[in-house]
């Protein structure tokens, strides 16, 4: 009987592969990667037509001599490593180093890990995919040539531990252009104004809104404003114009693609990026079950496409007809729009077995593990379901010349809703009667006018920032997790509360980057790149052609560079702070953590201490400094010099200016002065002094 052996990258895959193959294959684990460029160098050869110089990586040396030794004694060897580009080279590197034929049809690649895909994959062996190989290549390549000249310019040049990435560069400025946005913001006042009106023959009353006239809508803006349209308003008579009774339908979501996946964990289960991309990997891999041994739940994790294979279609609307009733199956191609770019290869994210519902598995999982499966499988069931419908109402009143607004919907057939909710699907409130129609007799009860001022742009969250990378084109789905974390672990970027929040440190580094390697971090040049690399992928453009256009004006922005930041270079700020251990003054110096102070004598004298910036104000409730300060994971603020017995602080930098309007301090927002004081909703521009 001839022996077979099959490389996979984890032991988890491994064990989970073994149990479908019969006694005569042996499956072992590269665990991951077995060959990259050397670390001490570029590991490129600029002078031999860019050909990478690949070494064993440290560690690996043991378990490729294994790994020869079993070659030696099977008939065939089947790289049977993920179905990305990531997967298709590790594959071409274990091919090298085990010196195998790459001309025979020794690949074989799965979308999920179930004895079917298995035991097919085998009968469609194939040649190593090179296009993938290069697209990797090419992507590892110009990662390395970004990093590797860049980094050492920035440590040399600036001496902050700096560091740059090609794709986390951009990311950071993505987050540095929002934080300069919301700095900038200023509120605009305006006002809402809702009626609580009886009709005759209803308990409760019903809210209405405020709209405009009877020719347009109106934008309450001022106190004023909204006077005159209340004294407008008084002993008015309110009546029923219109009311139109419709259905809205809400369609089904899509399955989860790696973004929408890390969208949703993240808004419904508040999981990072990195946690749950490390579930669901272990989801992929297998999992122990009670009674049925190790199984892979969910199909592969990193895609881009909404398209599931036709026997899973198959397969869940014959769940959904047994479980649900015929009239919950979707009557829709589920997979009539999956994009453009999405290879045939790659399925959506879905659970293996439709059948395996979470309830059945949940002793055997963890809580985190459970959460997202239950997650995956209720959007991927969801997804062949009919739409919601709704039966909706609306109904305009009219009152003086003015208009108002109301409406309500009622759920009249829950569809996918049966299965999947989200915050999104929650029922509009309302007590509207099929009675009311344009006889009803309406008294009006009461008037409620409020203040409000228009809010800055949120924050970026890790699942908003996945979003907007995936909206930009910058990155594939293997790509977020790793570039968030790695910002974040650089404290480039601080996260409290689910918010992004950029640090000093990386206020710095964008503020490098975007004077001296403007293209680097530019958008549209990032998301060209990417582009090019999946013309690469798909055979149409040459990997080489990609790198050498890409190589020479690095090379030209580094060399500028070299004599333009000189003139950044910050040298140590001396102050009149003295040093307790020597007596010389202190001065400030740049950390992983942003500035401190520390003694000029290092290395005999090592003392160092907390630097606090004055800002030039004195604090509104004690009269002491103000100074910059910084919660403990980065971000800025201002606060009394006298924390913790005087708890002044705020966001944004304030001013010795006093409200003319209520006396609470301004504080700046771009070159505006804003009221400190939110119910104000003063502002004034700010006085730009002139340099003599």
């Amino acid at each position: 009987m001839p022996k077979y052996l099959v490389i996979v990258e984890s032991p988890a895959k491994a064990k989970t592969i073994k149990k479908f193959l019969g006694s005569n294959y042996e499956v072992l684990a590269s665990s991951g990667h077995v060959r990259d460029f050397p670390k001490s160098q570029m590991g490129i050869d600029f002078e031999h037509d860019y050909e990478p110089k690949y070494i064993t990586i440290r560690g690996k040396g043991d378990l490729l001599a294994k790994l020869r030794k079993e070659v030696k004694k099977v008939d065939k060897v089947y790289l049977a490593t993920d179905p990305d580009r990531e997967g298709e080279a590790i594959s071409w590197h274990l091919a090298t180093a085990l010196k195998l034929d790459t001309t025979l049809s020794n690949r074989i690649a799965f979308n999920e890990i179930t004895k079917t895909a298995v035991k097919n994959s085998l009968k469609q062996a194939r040649t190593i995919d090179m296009n993938l190989v290069n697209s990797q290549q090419a992507r590892r390549m110009l990662d390395r040539m970004v990093g590797y000249c860049i980094s050492p310019l920035l440590w040399e040049k600036v001496k902050r531990g700096l560091s740059a990435g090609r794709v986390q560069s951009v990311a950071l400025r993505i987050i540095c252009d929002r934080e300069e946005e919301i700095n900038a913001f200023v509120p605009q006042e305006y006002w809402t104004l809702e009626a609580s009106i009886q009709a005759n023959g209803e308990k409760k009353p019903l809210v209405a809104k405020f709209y405009g006239d009877e020719k347009s809508k109106i934008e309450i803006e001022s106190e004023e404003q909204m006077n005159e349209i209340l004294k407008k308003l008084e002993n008015a008579e309110y009546k029923v114009t219109d009311v139109k009774v419709g259905e809205r339908i809400k369609k089904a979501p899509l399955p989860f693609t790696t973004s929408t996946l890390q969208q949703e964990a993240a808004k419904v289960l508040n999981y990072s990026t990195q946690k749950t991309m490390r579930l669901a990997q272990q989801l992929y891999e297998g999992v122990d079950i009670k009674g049925s041994g190790t199984i892979g739940l969910i199909s592969y994790l990193r895609t881009d496409s909404t398209r599931i294979s036709e026997e899973a279609d198959a397969s869940v609307k014959e769940f959904i007809k047994e479980n649900y009733s015929e009239k919950y199956v979707t009557s829709e191609d589920g997979n009539k729009n999956v994009g453009k770019k999405i290879q045939d290869a790659h399925e959506a994210i879905r659970p293996t077995y439709v059948d395996m519902t979470p309830t059945k598995i949940k002793e055997s999982l963890s809580r985190d593990l459970f959460r997202l499966y239950q997650l995956i499988w209720k959007r991927f069931v969801a997804s062949r379901m009919q739409p919601a419908k709704y039966e909706t109402t609306s109904v305009k009143i009219s009152a003086n010349g003015y208009r108002f607004t109301t409406s309500a919907s009622k759920l009249v057939f829950d569809g996918y809703l049966s299965v999947y909710n989200t915050e999104d699907d929650k029922e509009e409130k309302n007590n509207l009667s099929k009675t009311l129609d344009t006889n009803s007799k309406l008294t009006l009860i009461d008037t409620e006018s409020k203040q409000h001022f228009t809010q800055p742009p949120a924050h970026f969250t890790e699942a908003s920032l996945v979003k907007t990378l995936e909206e930009l084109g910058i990155g594939r789905p293997s790509t977020y997790a790793p570039t968030i974390t790695t910002i974040i672990a650089r404290r480039y970027v601080a996260k409290e509360n689910k918010n992004l929040y950029v640090t000093e440190l990386g206020e710095i580094v964008n503020k490098i980057m975007l004077q001296a390697f403007s293209s680097i971090v530019d958008v549209n040049f990032t998301a060209n790149l990417e582009m090019l690399l999946d013309r690469v992928e798909d055979g149409s453009v040459n990997w080489k052609t990609v790198v050498s256009n890409f190589y020479p004006d690095l090379d030209e922005a580094v060399q500028n560079a070299e004599k333009k930041l000189e003139k950044i270079k910050i040298e140590d700020e001396v102050t009149d702070v003295e040093c307790e251990e020597c007596g010389r003054k202190m001065v400030i110096k740049y950390g992983p953590h942003g500035k401190f102070l520390a003694c000029p004598g290092f290395p005999e004298c090592r003392n160092t201490k907390a630097y606090l910036e004055k800002i030039g104000v004195a604090c509104p409730k004690c009269g002491k400094d103000v100074v910059i300060r910084k919660t403990k994971k980065g971000r800025k603020y201002f606060g009394c010099e006298d924390n913790p017995e005087c708890d002044f602080m705020t966001w944004q930098r304030p001013t010795n200016e006093k409200c003319p309007k209520c006396g609470a301090i301004m504080v700046e927002r771009g070159n505006t002065l804003v009221c400190s004081e939110e119910t104000c909703g003063h502002t004034q521009p700010k006085e730009i002094k002139k340099e003599d």
